[in-house]
Formats: structure tokens, sequence, C-alpha cells
């Protein structure tokens, strides 16, 4: 990726400030010199309804509708406004964020978008990767009416008056041309990344369902556990429902004026984004000195997530690692606190983050509109149960493989920011002329 690339011969400054310095030869002029907005309305709402993101570009929708749209039906996209292939769609509220392309598509869009065309000879390409630079995204946000980003609108009079950058159209087209290559390469070059990073989470979790249901020592006899989706364990171990180990508690449930200020909470979010509960969470509740006493928050607790869209999500697990006082959790939630020495806490963090348990939820659950586990179904799920001495041996090193996988991650997500940093920068050089890419 480390092409040697050269500069213009020769350079003039813009008298645009933001834009600063660029080719001799090349021109700033104002977009509304180079695009028109295009207002035609469907006549009977039957064609594909399309979308634009700062991710994707322009897309076909298909039947889903943004959050906030109410229309669910053909009839009633009625007076939605028309796109034709190569025109220029640009969501008014998100455009600052890079929410806007050039559609491959014909097809219509809600009225909250603004659909323009050019009006001259130019590379759709190069103003599709012109106005997706992070340069452009400020310049739209600023020049965007509203005080709050959920309320900035980026509206046709002030996006006309923006100074766009103006190649040769030769020029427009190779630099689009070479993009186009370089960003192919860059995102495979992360998309393989990517895979690899996925690739050492699935041997991590193969290494903790091996070590939470067989132990570390590959020789030890072996017995059928009884469950069939758990097979065979050491023959020393024990298995038990969980009901026989320990009890469960809901979470509180209060009213909004009860949470922001107060003692610490425990909240869905910390449960469903960590198998470790944070020592410091985030929430607040006004919880009395009996909410405080019956909702705890304890080493050695594990916390399930109690609800969800799918079943896939629900029973995610958090484990307690160091008590946190005076703390309650959530309605969202159900507490499991085993009885004393049964289960070792780092042990537990492991064995539930496993998808040892997973299949029990998902062979046992009944989804109707919105999956919920009950205290009932949870007390009746088998636990793997090793002897103390070796759950915490197992704990150590869970840990210590863990740590390394964690680590190998880390660098593998860096290398991927890193990629898609070259690429913002050399997507910018390339079409303000920092750089000559031909």
């Amino acid at each position: 990726m480390n092409n040697k690339l050269q500069k213009y011969d020769n350079y003039k400054p813009s008298n645009v400030e933001w834009l600063g310095e660029i080719p001799q030869h090349w021109e700033v002029t104002r977009i509304k010199n180079l695009f028109k907005e295009i207002n035609e309305r469907s006549m009977n709402g039957n064609e594909d309804l399309l979308s634009v993101s700062q991710y994707t570009g322009v897309t076909k929708k298909g039947d889903k509708l943004e959050e906030g749209e109410l229309l669910t039906n053909a009839a009633t996209l009625e007076g939605y406004k028309k796109v034709f292939k190569g025109d220029l769609v640009s969501n008014i509220m998100l455009a600052w964020n890079g929410s806007l392309g050039f559609s491959e598509f014909e097809g219509i869009t809600s009225p909250a978008y603004s659909i323009y065309r050019l009006k001259v000879e130019g590379a759709k390409k190069y103003f599709h990767y012109l106005f997706r630079t992070e340069l452009y995204k400020s310049e739209f946000k600023r020049n965007s009416s509203g005080v709050i980003e959920s309320r900035l609108r980026l509206y046709t009079d002030d996006f006309f008056r923006i100074p766009s950058i103006l190649p040769p159209l030769s020029e427009q087209e190779k630099i689009a041309q070479f993009l186009d290559e370089k960003n192919t390469k860059i995102d495979k070059a992360i998309e393989i990344k990517e895979r690899q990073i996925e690739l050492l989470k699935e041997r991590r979790q193969i290494l903790i369902h091996r070590a939470v249901t067989r132990g570390l020592d590959v020789n030890v006899p072996l017995k059928d556990s009884g469950i069939e989706w758990i097979g065979e364990i050491p023959e020393h171990w024990e298995v038990k429902r969980l009901r026989y180990i320990g009890k469960c508690q809901n979470g509180v449930s209060k009213g909004a004026e009860y949470f922001g200020t107060g003692f610490p909470f425990v909240s869905y979010g910390d449960v469903y984004k960590s198998i470790e509960l944070a020592e410091n969470v985030n929430g607040l509740a006004e919880s009395s000195i009996e909410d405080r006493k019956q909702y705890s928050v304890k080493e050695g607790d594990v916390f399930f997530t109690r609800t969800s869209e799918t079943v896939e999500e629900i029973g995610f697990a958090s484990t307690c690692l160091k008590t946190i006082e005076d703390a309650t959790f959530a309605g969202f939630l159900i507490r499991f606190r085993p009885s004393k020495d049964i289960l070792y806490k780092g042990f537990s963090k492991f064995y539930f983050s496993s998808k040892t348990h997973r299949a029990f939820f998902v062979k046992e659950m009944n989804l109707v509109i919105r999956a919920s586990l009950s205290q009932e179904l949870l007390n009746r799920m088998p636990i793997i149960i090793p002897p103390f001495e070796e759950q915490i041996a197992i704990s150590e090193y869970l840990e210590n493989i863990s740590a390394k996988i964690s680590k190998a991650i880390g660098l593998k997500e860096r290398e991927i920011e890193v990629l898609k940093e070259y690429k913002s920068s050399l997507i910018n050089s390339a079409v303000t002329g920092k750089v000559r890419v031909f």
C-alpha cells in the first residue's frame, strides 16, 4: 500500500480557506453551478424504494422503511421523489455524516431526501468520493441548519452555496478509476483481517467449551453426562440443575423517575456487552435500603439477560467478580447467586459465556413476539460442576489463553483501523489534488 505518489508541478490558492491549495489548472466553483435539483414525484408509489447511508451509498430498500417512517404499503408511497440512474441522492438529515451518493438504480425515496443531477459533463464517481470525504462532511455539517446533530438539515440552498473542487474531466475519471482500484485492494485486505478476527473468536470459544466440559487433563476417564448437547464429561464431575446450586432473582422494576441519580445500578447493557461485570457501572437509581438488600450485586453473582427479540440473544451472562456496594440491577435481568463453594467466580465467567448452555435455551424456549427467559426455565438448566480446585485451575488457564487471543484480536483491529485511515487519507488527498495519482 505504500505507493510513492507524486505531487502536481504547480499549485495555486483555492481562495477557500478550508480547501487550501489546489493544482494550478484546477478550478473551484459553487455546487449550484454543477448540479440542479430534481423534484419529480411518483404517481403511484410502485417503484423500488431506495435508501442512502454513509456505508453503502444508495441501495434498494424493499419494504423496509427507516425509523420514524410510518408508511407501510405501496399506495402510501404516492408522491415520493423519483430517482434515476446517476442521480445524486442526499439524506438532508444525515448528509453531514456522508449519507449521500450517486444511485445505480431507478426508484423512489422519501421526501426527506434531496435529489440532484449533474448539469455539466462530469465523472459521477469522482464527486461521489469528493462529497464523502471528511473534509466535505465537515463542511456539510457547518452549513446544516439546526442546533443539535439529531436535528441538522442540509437544505438545497445551503448545499448549492458550498464550493466544489473541479479538475478537468479526464482527471476526474482517472482519479475515480485509481480510487476504485485501490479501494478494492484495501477493502479486500480489511475483509481478510476481519475473517482472521472471527477465526480467533471461534478458536477462543472452542477452547472455552473444551475446558469447561472436559477439563485440562486430556487423559481423564469420561462418562455420559446424561445431557444430549453436553455429551461426555470427566468421570468425577457432576451435573446438577441450576435450582439445586443457588437461587435466582428478577431485577428491580420501577418508573423512569427512579433512575438517573442515586446509587449504582446494573443495566441490561452492562450484562449484554461483557462476560465480566464492570466494577464501576454508569447507571444510577434512587434505590431504598430494602431495594439494595433484595437486589444486591455480590461477588460470584451471575446475571442473565431476560428478554430479547430472538432466542439467540436470550441468556447472555455476565459474572460479578467483585461486589458492587449499594448496587441494584435491572428488571430485564435475572441474578443467579450460587451457594457457597459451588461455583468459582472465574469458572462461572467462562462457563456461562460458552456455547455449552446456549443449546438449552434454544431447545426449551418458545418464541412468541419477544423471547423471555423465566426463572423457572433458568432453574431447569443443567450445569456441569467440576471440583472447586479444578474450577480455579480451568479459570486460570482460560484467563491466560483469552488474554493472548484478545491481544491478537486487538492487533488485527488496529491493523484494520490503519487501513481505514489510509483509505480515507488516500481518497482525500487524491480528490483534492494533494497528490497526483496518474
